[in-house]
């Protein structure tokens, strides 16, 4: 297994499949030019975020995570979020999450960050590699979420 994580940006000839791995993993029916257009706009803006990424195995796209701006409307005051993390059922228990958030957080560290911040309903996972519990926040329906830091 050779895993090469790669920014989409730098890949144009992925950007299609990227956009659908993404939508497929974390978007619904209805939120496809969402994820088109946030993904595109990410491959040609100045700024450093937002920035997606995919992991790929050969030329199969394994896994990917995102490094956003925003990612909980409650906590404007944090950034970079590290978001859509997801590794494909035939790669888990190889430690690819593991090497996508390590890749994370270089990637901010580079970018000049200090932390690093996620939200997940997940517990014991993120604790595992690292990630400190800093509270709870509140997505636009208000539904609860844990927020999690990391020192970058």
């Amino acid at each position: 297994m050779n895993i090469e994580i790669v920014p989409v940006r730098s890949r144009p000839e992925l950007l299609e499949a990227a956009i659908s791995y993404f939508w497929e993993k974390w978007g619904s029916e209805t939120s496809y030019r969402f994820y088109r257009n946030c993904i595109e706009h990410s491959c040609t803006t100045k700024s450093d975020l937002p920035r997606f990424y995919i992991a790929m195995d050969e030329e199969r796209i394994i896994g990917s995570y995102a490094l956003l701006r925003s990612d909980l409307n409650s906590r404007q005051d944090l950034a970079p979020w590290f978001a859509c993390l997801y590794v494909d059922q035939d790669y888990r228990g190889e430690r690819v999450g593991a090497l996508l958030q390590q890749h994370a957080v270089q990637e901010s560290r580079e970018f000049g960050y200090q932390q690093l911040y996620l939200c997940t309903d997940l517990t014991g996972y993120y604790e595992r590699t690292g990630w400190s519990y800093i509270g709870e926040g509140y997505s636009l329906n208000d539904d609860e979420t844990r927020v999690y830091a990391y020192t970058v």
